[in-house]
This record gives structure tokens, C-alpha cells and sequence, in this order.
């Protein structure tokens, strides 16, 4: 079982996500959002996730700057409307990086990814 955290600055955007997720409720599990640079910060300091939903783009800076905060055991897949940044994103070792909107196939995808990195760790 995964435990993640969805970190977007549009509320609608990790309610379509919390949405996508409930059919894989039996592999993730839901454990804290947000929605600011330094709500993220705060909640990636805790140690009770293992999986985090990180958009690119955020108010008041970037996904990428967040990712020095995640722990180091916990995977990370990037959720953007901007495919520009991939690259970028699997050099700082991300287990998926997923397009807005997501389509279904792809985030079952990302949780496939995320689970068999899980077990490598």
C-alpha cells in the first residue's frame, strides 16, 4: 500500500486527482495535500508518505524546488500540464510524470511504477 500526498496549488486539480485515485484505493491511500510552497514544505517534513503527487508549476515557485524536501525513501511523480519539464524530472530520479488531464491507463501506469520502485528500496 502506498501513502501519498498531493501537492498542486489548484484545488481542482488534486480533487480530479483525489477522483482519479479511488479506484486504486486497495494501492494508494491518501494521507495530506497542499496547496502553497510552504504548506508543501511543512507536510513533506513529516514522515508518513511514501508516494507524492507534485505539480511543476505551483504559486510562488516550483515543484522542483520541493523535491530537496521529500524524503529520501518516498517516490515522486510529477502531474503538469507541461511536458516541457520531463526531462528535468526524471533527472531528479521522479517515477512517472503524468499530463493534465490524466488519463486512467496512465496513472494506473504511474501506481504499477511507483509500487515495483516502492519494493527496489
Amino acid at each position: 500500500m502506498l501513502i501519498a500526498l498531493l501537492i498542486d496549488d489548484e484545488a481542482d486539480a488534486r480533487e480530479d486527482l483525489r477522483v482519479s485515485l479511488e479506484p486504486h484505493l486497495e494501492t494508494v491511500t491518501i494521507v495530506g495535500e497542499a496547496g502553497k510552497i510552504d504548506e508543501a514544505q511543512q507536510r513533506l517534513a513529516r514522515d508518513d508518505y511514501d508516494l507524492v503527487f507534485l505539480d511543476v508549476q505551483l504559486r510562488g515557485g516550483t515543484g522542483f524546488e520541493l523535491v530537496p524536501h521529500v524524503r529520501p525513501e518516498a517516490r515522486i511523480v510529477f502531474v503538469t500540464a507541461h511536458d516541457t519539464y520531463a526531462l528535468r524530472a526524471f533527472e531528479v530520479n521522479a517515477v512517472d510524470y503524468l499530463l493534465k488531464p490524466i488519463s486512467p491507463a496512465r496513472l494506473a501506469e504511474a501506481l504499477t511504477r511507483a509500487v515495483a520502485a516502492d519494493c527496489i528500496v
